[in-house]
C-alpha cells in the first residue's frame, strides 16, 4: 500500500482547524493531496470554489505557476508551521508569487469565480507555441466526446499532443501517456506540461513494452494513423487483450483499410466517422478545415 504523508485523522484535524478560522462550506471542499503521485492542482483549483491542498516542503514556484495560470485573484488561506493550529493568515494568490512552501501542510484555497465543468475543446492558443500544429478545437472536442474518458483511466495518446492535454485534464485522478516521437514535440508536449500544472503525464519516445515497463497498463489507445499504426496496435493489445482505440486520420485509403485492419487484430464493434467544419471569415465567406475520419473499435 503507498505510504501517505497526510493520513485520514490528519485530514481530519485540518479540516476541523479551517472549519473554525474560517466561513467556508466544508461540503464544498475538494481534497487534494498532492504529495501523492499524478496529482494536478491547477485544472483543480480552476474547477472548484474550495480546495484544500495537502503538500510537503518545497516547490518553490507553485504559486507563480497558479499566477501565471490566471489563478492569482484566488485567496490561500495558511497557517505557519505543519500542525493545524496558532493564527490563520490569508493572501491572494498575485502577493504570493515569490514564496514556496517551507513545511509539509495543510492550505485552503478558495476561487470564487472556478467553474464546475470542465470546458471540452479548448482553443488552440492555449497550448504551448513549439513544434506541434494542433488539430482544431472542434474537431478535438469530438475525439475527446468519442473516447469517453473516465477520472480515473489510464490513456495512452500516440502523436496527439492536444488530445493528451486535455486527456490529462479530464482523467485527473488517471494516468495519459503521451507518446512523441519527435524530440521537439516532446519538449513541446514537456512545455504543456507545465504550463497546464500537469502531473499525471508520462512522455515516451516510441511504443514497445520495454518503453511501457512500469507504467499503468492502458485501457483506451488513441492515435493519429501512420506507418508504425498495426505495430503500435499490436503491442498495446499485448498488454491489454480489452484494449479500446479511437483512430485519426486523414486519408480515405488509410480509413477504408481500418475495419480490416481492427478485424484481423480481434477489434469490435468498429464505427467510422467523418467530421466536417467550416468558418465563416471576415470576408463572410466559409472556409473548410481538413476533414478527418475517427475509427474506434474495441478489442
Amino acid at each position: 500500500m503507498e505510504q501517505q504523508m497526510f493520513n485520514n485523522s490528519h485530514i481530519l484535524a485540518w479540516l476541523e482547524y479551517y472549519s473554525q478560522h474560517t466561513q467556508v462550506d466544508l461540503e464544498q471542499v475538494k481534497i487534494l493531496d498532492i504529495t501523492r503521485r499524478n496529482k494536478n492542482l491547477i485544472p483543480t483549483v480552476e474547477s472548484h470554489r474550495a480546495v484544500l491542498v495537502f503538500t510537503e516542503a518545497g516547490h518553490p514556484d507553485i504559486f507563480y505557476r497558479m499566477w501565471d495560470a490566471g489563478l492569482g485573484e484566488c485567496e490561500v488561506w495558511y497557517n505557519e508551521g505543519s500542525e493545524p493550529s496558532g493564527p490563520i493568515l490569508h493572501h491572494k494568490v498575485s502577493e504570493m508569487i515569490d514564496r514556496g512552501i517551507n513545511a509539509s501542510a495543510g492550505m485552503l484555497i478558495l476561487n470564487p469565480t472556478a467553474r464546475s465543468t470542465y470546458k471540452i475543446g479548448m482553443r488552440n492558443s492555449n497550448f504551448s507555441r513549439g513544434s506541434i500544429h494542433y488539430v482544431g478545437s472542434e474537431i478535438r472536442a469530438v475525439i475527446l466526446n468519442k473516447m469517453h474518458i473516465a477520472q480515473g483511466d489510464t490513456v495512452c495518446v500516440i502523436s496527439g499532443e492536444s488530445i493528451a492535454v486535455e486527456s490529462a485534464i479530464i482523467a485527473g485522478e488517471g494516468t495519459v501517456i503521451a507518446v512523441e516521437y519527435s524530440q521537439a514535440d516532446r519538449k513541446t508536449m514537456e512545455e504543456n506540461a507545465h504550463q497546464f500544472g500537469l502531473n499525471n503525464i508520462a512522455i515516451i519516445d516510441h511504443v514497445d513494452e520495454k518503453t511501457m515497463e512500469g507504467l499503468p497498463v492502458p485501457s483506451l489507445t488513441f492515435l493519429v494513423a501512420s506507418a508504425s499504426m498495426e505495430q503500435e496496435m499490436a503491442c498495446m493489445l499485448r498488454l491489454n487483450p480489452h484494449m479500446e482505440f479511437v483512430i485519426y486520420t486523414l486519408d480515405f485509403r488509410c480509413a477504408a483499410s481500418l475495419p480490416d485492419l481492427f478485424a484481423r487484430l480481434g477489434i469490435g464493434e468498429t464505427e467510422v466517422i467523418q467530421l466536417s467544419v467550416s468558418k465563416l471569415t471576415a470576408k463572410n465567406t466559409f472556409v473548410s478545415e481538413p476533414a478527418p475520419w475517427l475509427i474506434s473499435g474495441r478489442a
